[in-house]
């Protein structure tokens, strides 16, 4: 039997009824039941960064987790017990603080994007993301703008960034109290028009949902799946959300290794793989905008299977290992193994992703990655290239280079490693790795970049590498 979908908007309780599942939330927002334009449709497929909402809901704790999403590629039955907050919502009682500061640094000249800006400033107040430059540069590393420059945007969030938080404790307790309530105990289900939405809110409800529905989509942050509707129009008759299945975005710490539930966001997996190395944490920090990083989940980002997904590469030069559950059957294979070809997987119906083991750095390991793309920020990368070393006086015992942007699959070059097995790893071993890459690759020649281009982007990264190690500056900042 279909439920309603139960939400707050702007602290309003909604129940919305009889549309497709595949309505976004923008595309409710600004139609003719809300009429609330402020939200802006750019791109829609997540870059802009116009369509910005906040979305809360319950943290468990008794409180709220706050996250900035794309309204433009998040699906309606989403927000069922959660709470959207929207630009409107903001200086109901003079302007907002963010509002007052975009004003007086002058910081929107045509107006388009300045609401989306607003709200991810907003909502980056409201999360402790504001801090210093750099912060509040990465914060709207997610939001486009045509106009400013902007130099005085970035101003109006650190202006922002002073104003203390007013004390919501107990306001927040209520409105997790009200989701609550809306979300229910069991397995949320929603149909319109002859399209089916599950949500279930435990590991064991989703084997079961997926089982019943092998041939269903897997949503999750719906950070590429939205686009198969917004602009590749595709129907999807049963979408299972995987958003709500808390057993899903834990990670968990062992003696050697780091597990991370499939449901974990980018956002959430940053902090953990930058303990690992720096380079994860940095090339996390560059993944898309933070918008999407909030949404989109490490176990999204493996199971699409692009080539050009950032996250495979590094796990797979790590070593990581997969679990994967069909039913009450769980099975585990090597990161590496489980792209076969192009949007080809080792996944069966019905099978899901449901952890990640990323294994930790041995003292004689060296470990480095590089993503290569045209844009500094939210950009997809034309070269993605991550490398770990075993180091014996100096001497290459093990290695293993994987890349990402040079086959169909993320792939290990297995002749390059072989290049550098048992050799110093100096100028004449890099060279050989180098040349080696051409027999593990033929790229593509496409509009991020040139194969000969992807080549010697590939040969450079290990020559960076190899001159890190050695101790030379490789970055400008780095040269006295």
């Amino acid at each position: 039997m279909s439920e309603a979908i139960r939400f707050l908007l702007n602290g309003e309780d909604r129940s919305v009824e009889g549309l497709m599942p595949t309505t976004t939330v923008l595309d409710y927002l600004r139609g003719p039941t809300e009429r609330l334009t402020g939200t802006k449709e750019g791109c829609a497929e997540g870059d802009c960064g116009a369509c910005t909402v906040l979305i809360e809901e319950p943290d468990g704790e008794g409180g709220l987790r706050r996250r900035a999403v794309n309204s433009c590629i998040l699906f309606l039955p989403a927000l069922h017990g959660r709470s959207v907050v929207t630009v409107e919502h903001l200086g109901q009682d003079g302007p907002h603080p963010i509002q007052s500061a975009m004003v007086e640094r002058h910081a929107s000249q045509c107006g388009f994007c300045t609401p989306g800006f607003v709200m991810q400033l907003y909502a980056g107040w409201q999360t402790g993301a504001l801090g210093d430059r750099q912060s509040v540069k990465d914060l709207v590393s997610g939001n486009l703008c045509r106009c400013t420059g902007y130099g005085p945007i970035v101003d109006a969030g650190l202006d922002l960034a002073k104003q203390p938080l007013p004390d919501t404790a107990s306001a927040d307790a209520g409105t997790a109290k009200r989701l609550r309530a809306a979300r229910g105990e069991s397995v949320f289900r929603y149909e319109a028009e002859g399209r089916l939405w599950l949500s279930p809110g435990n590991v064991d409800d989703l084997a079961d949902c997926y089982a019943a529905h092998p041939d269903a989509t897997l949503v999750a942050g719906a950070t590429d799946v939205g686009l198969w509707v917004t602009k590749q129009h595709r129907d999807l008759p049963v979408m299972i959300d995987v958003s709500r299945v808390e057993d899903l975005r834990h990670v968990e710490e062992g003696p050697h290794s780091l597990f991370f539930g499939a449901g974990v966001t980018h956002a959430e997996a940053r902090l953990r793989l930058a303990e690992i190395h720096p380079d994860l944490g940095e090339v996390m920090r560059r993944f898309a905008g933070y918008q999407i990083r909030n949404t989109g989940t490490v176990g999204g980002n493996i199971a699409n299977g692009s080539p050009i997904g950032d996250l495979p590469p590094m796990l797979i030069a790590l070593g990581a290992n997969l679990f994967l559950r069909r039913g009450d059957d769980m099975r585990t294979l090597p990161l590496e193994e489980f792209f076969i070809a192009y949007g080809k997987q080792d996944r069966v119906p019905g099978e899901f992703v449901a952890a990640i083991e990323v294994p930790l750095l041995k003292e004689d390991e060296r470990f480095a990655a590089y993503k290569i793309s045209k844009r500094q920020d939210s950009d997809i990368s034309a070269v993605l290239a991550a490398f770990k070393l075993t180091l014996e006086d100096g001497v290459v015992s093990e290695a293993r280079l994987a890349f990402g942007g040079m086959a169909g699959t993320p792939k290990r070059a297995l002749a390059a490693e072989r290049a550098l097995t048992g050799r110093p790893f100096d100028t004449e071993a890099v060279a050989l790795a180098g040349a080696a890459l051409r027999e593990d690759f033929q790229p593509l020649d496409d509009l991020r970049a040139s194969a000969d281009y992807r080549l010697l982007a590939a040969a450079g990264c290990l020559e960076r590498f190899r001159l890190q190690l050695a101790g030379v500056p490789t970055r400008i900042d780095e040269v006295a």
